[in-house]
This record gives structure tokens, C-alpha cells and sequence, in this order.
């Protein structure tokens, strides 16, 4: 997977972006959709997550870099997450925090579900977001997502209401 847009650059991650992702992940303001910033493990893991999902089904979370300075300013890509024990696609995008409101989730976002209709021809492609994350939700909507309902996820011994947002081809 590799996308490209008019000010991104998206592409797989490798074994050496452990420190790239630490930025994110264990920034308490980044991560409190997920009510805890990330320990070294869990930032490793995730890691491994992505890596096994290159290798297995070819899709994954993207590093998104800025290609006017070549700065890694996030993630963002397509996943396989479940919903009430249904299989689905997903676009999942976290940034640096001094990369918001640019635009830079909207861009990439974008390509990733167009890359998703046009090279996975998936049928429908959709977004889990936690009922307090209004800016994701915002995300969702401006390519196109619509609300088609909401869910309890139980993560790290909490249960968190999720919205589900979903586009079709």
C-alpha cells in the first residue's frame, strides 16, 4: 500500500518507526478517545499489529508524512475491526497533536477510501469512533460517511458507547 495526495505521502510502516509512533500513542491528548496514553508494550504491540495486517490481508495503518518537509505527521489507513462479531473495514487515522486542524485527517482519510472503493473494491468502508471524539465524527462526515448506528466496545476495563459510520462504493 502506498497513496499519495496533494500534500501526503502514505506508506507502510517498518519495523524502525517504534520512536514515530510513541509520539502519537503515548501523548495523553492524542489518545483520549482511548481513555489512556500507551506504555512502551502497548506501543510495540500496535506496532505488530500493523505489520501482521501488511503481511496478511495487504492493508494496515499508514505513516502519513508531510511531503513539503518529509515530517511523519501521523497515521491513517484501512483496518479489519469488528462490530457486534461482524467483520468490517475500517479507516482509522490518529496525528501528531500539532498537526490538528490542518486538514492533514480529512486529506488522508480520503485516499484511503478511495483506495479502498478503487484498488480493494470494497463495497463499504466504515469509521468507529467513541461518542466523545466530535472531531473524528467531523472527520467521517466531510468524506462522505454517514451515521448508521452505535455500539459498546469494552477496552482497557471500560465500556465506551462507539458511533459507527459507514460510505458505500
Amino acid at each position: 500500500m502506498y497513496i499519495e495526495t496533494k500534500r501526503l505521502i502514505l506508506k507502510k510502516m517498518d519495523i524502525n518507526d517504534y520512536d514515530f509512533l510513541c509520539s502519537i500513542l503515548k501523548n495523553p491528548n492524542v489518545m483520549y478517545a482511548y481513555e489512556h496514553a500507551f506504555s512502551d508494550d502497548e506501543v510495540k504491540s500496535w506496532l505488530q499489529k500493523q505489520l501482521n495486517s501488511y503481511f496478511e490481508h495487504n492493508i494496515g495503518l499508514l505513516k502519513v508524512i508531510l511531503k513539503e518537509t518529509n515530517e511523519e505527521i501521523g497515521q491513517c489507513g484501512i483496518t479489519i475491526q469488528n462490530i457486534n462479531d461482524t467483520k468490517v473495514y475500517e479507516i482509522g487515522y490518529l496525528f501528531k497533536e500539532q498537526f490538528w486542524h490542518n486538514g492533514y485527517a480529512t486529506e488522508s482519510a480520503a485516499a484511503c477510501k478511495d483506495y479502498a472503493f478503487n484498488n480493494l473494491n470494497i463495497n463499504e468502508i466504515f469509521s468507529i469512533i467513541r461518542d466523545t471524539n466530535k472531531k473524528s465524527q467531523n472527520v467521517a462526515k466531510r468524506i462522505g460517511m454517514t451515521f448508521k448506528g452505535e455500539f459498546i466496545k469494552h477496552y482497557y476495563n471500560i465500556d465506551m458507547l462507539h458511533f459507527i459510520y459507514s460510505i458505500c462504493k
